[in-house]
């Protein structure tokens, strides 16, 4: 049994040395073949290499070729071009020489011509010197004697001609120009046609209910008072339906009042305090406004070149009348009627216009002037710098000067014209306010008065003192002085009442 065992043992070692042996074998032949194969593939990718760089080289090869060509067909062309050029800039410069011979043949043509031209002018000189002198001798004259002869016979003769000439236009113009003049103004009053409305004294404010009236009013009157204080405007409110009245000489004076009235009701806060400070409010818009009337009426009119105060005055013209007709409506009229008319007599209507839009200027004055209103105004044309005809048109317009300018004529006529219309002035109204301003300035002569107004038509004046300067006893005896004076310079009709407002104010700020 244990033979058996060894004997199995010895098999299975003798079986695995052959395996072992067999499987040597095989994986040496495998490797082999394994090589063989491998140095194939190297041979076959080595040669694809060698077979893409040969591809890869002639295809460089090639480029290149190319581009040598194109380097070489730009180097032709170049040449080429540069030949061209050079042929052409020979051609050029003969061609310059050839001109510039032909310049240097002309030049001595034309000096040798000059040449020959002045020798000539020396010949006729001279030929008219010998024939001047066998003239003189013949004639027995010399040459100034007989152009001395020669002038003063043609002055003769002209101042002959021009007599006879002068005389035929007088006598056609003494026929014609009154025909002509009365032509000339009918055209202009046709093409200028103006409506015509007189200026009233009063303002009627519309309210939406008559309960606005009691807070207009306010408690024991005081805000009507404060009102009336603060414009210098008599507020008539009666049982008239949804209107109150304002009542003043001055236009100005009823417009604040009516744009104060309109703030106030719109904003429901009415008392004395809030009437102060809106008033104030509404007199700075009142004064811009005034400025804006003013731009847009010279721009209207085609006026150009106005001096800003200038601009002012005539935008304070809708504010002022003469004799009921509105100041600035009339400057208007007047200024289209000059613009016309100077057209119609071929004279500049440009200039014209512009004084005849300035010539009442002197009416709108900032403080009362003792001199009448055309001088006025043409100092203050001259003082912004207006042109000398335009000055003098303006303080030339009522013959109270000499007229040195064509244009004053045209702007009298047309200032006649535009007053004359049927309807557009009244007399009276002009009178009416002229008192009211002759009651304000003798109470503003009193020391210690601070502002004045009169209200009523002229029935009451009311002056307004400064507390620090007037006492309550001074007071008393100012009123009795003004009511005095008023009875001894000026005349009226009835009695006028004379009120002195004496007002203390303490005022203080919370910080």
């Amino acid at each position: 049994m244990m033979m058996l065992i060894i004997v199995g043992l010895v098999a299975l070692l003798v079986g695995a040395a052959l395996s072992y042996v067999i499987w040597d074998k095989a994986m040496k032949q495998r490797k082999g073949a394994i090589l063989k194969e491998a140095e194939l593939k190297a041979e076959g990718l080595k040669q694809e290499k060698m077979l893409q760089a040969k591809e890869h080289f002639i295809q460089l090869k090639s480029e290149h070729e190319a581009y040598v060509n194109e380097r070489n067909n730009r180097i032709v062309s170049a040449e080429n071009k540069l030949k061209q050029k050079e042929q052409m800039h020979s051609q050029k410069v003969e061609e310059y020489q050839r001109k510039r011979k032909e310049v240097d043949t002309l030049r001595d043509n034309l000096t040798n011509q000059l040449e020959m031209v002045e020798k000539k002018s020396e010949d006729l000189d001279k030929f008219r010197k010998e024939q001047l002198l066998k003239l003189e001798a013949l004639s027995g004259l010399s040459l100034k004697e007989a152009k001395a002869q020669l002038v003063e016979s043609l002055k003769a003769e002209a101042k002959t001609e021009a007599m006879v000439y002068i005389n035929e236009v007088m006598d056609e113009a003494k026929m014609t120009a009154s025909k002509e003049a009365k032509k000339v103004v009918i055209e202009t009053i046709q093409r200028v046609a103006s409506e015509v409305a007189v200026e009233n004294s009063v303002t009627v404010f519309n309210i939406e209910n008559d309960e606005v009236k009691g807070r207009i009013i306010g408690r024991e009157g005081r805000n009507i008072r404060a009102l009336e204080a603060a414009t210098g405007v008599e507020i008539v409110v009666d049982d008239t339906p949804e209107a109150i009245v304002l009542s003043a000489f001055d236009p100005i004076r009823r417009e604040i009042a009516r744009l104060a009235l309109h703030q106030l009701v719109a904003d429901g806060r009415i008392h004395p305090a809030r009437i102060e400070e809106v008033v104030n409010k509404v007199k700075k818009q009142l004064e811009e406004e005034i400025i804006e009337i003013g731009k847009r009426t010279a721009i209207d009119l085609g006026v150009h070149g106005l001096h800003p105060e200038l601009i002012r005055l005539v935008g304070k013209m809708k504010y002022r009348s003469s004799y009921g007709q509105n100041l600035l409506q009339h400057s208007r009229e007047v200024a289209n009627l000059c613009a016309v008319m100077a057209g119609e007599l071929g004279m500049n209507a440009k200039a014209a216009k512009r004084a005849g839009l300035l010539h009442d200027i002197g009416k709108v004055p900032d403080d009362e002037p003792e001199i009448p209103h055309a001088i006025f105004g043409m100092k203050l044309a001259d003082k912004y710098k207006e042109k000398p005809d335009i000055c003098n048109a303006i303080g030339a317009h009522h013959e109270e000067m000499e007229m040195t300018s064509m244009i004053s004529p045209i702007v009298q006529i047309c200032d006649a014209i535009s007053g004359s219309r049927p309807g557009a002035r009244r007399e009276i109204i002009d009178s009416y306010i002229k008192r009211l301003n002759d009651l304000e300035a003798v109470a503003m002569s009193h020391p210690g008065v601070t502002s004045t107004y009169a209200i009523q038509a002229g029935r009451e004046l009311r002056v307004i003192v400064g507390s620090d300067k007037v006492s309550d006893k001074d007071a008393e005896t100012l009123s009795f002085g003004i009511a005095k004076k008023i009875h001894d310079e000026m005349t009226y009709p009835g009695q006028i009442k004379v009120t002195v407002i004496r007002e203390t104010r303490a005022v203080s700020f919370a910080k």
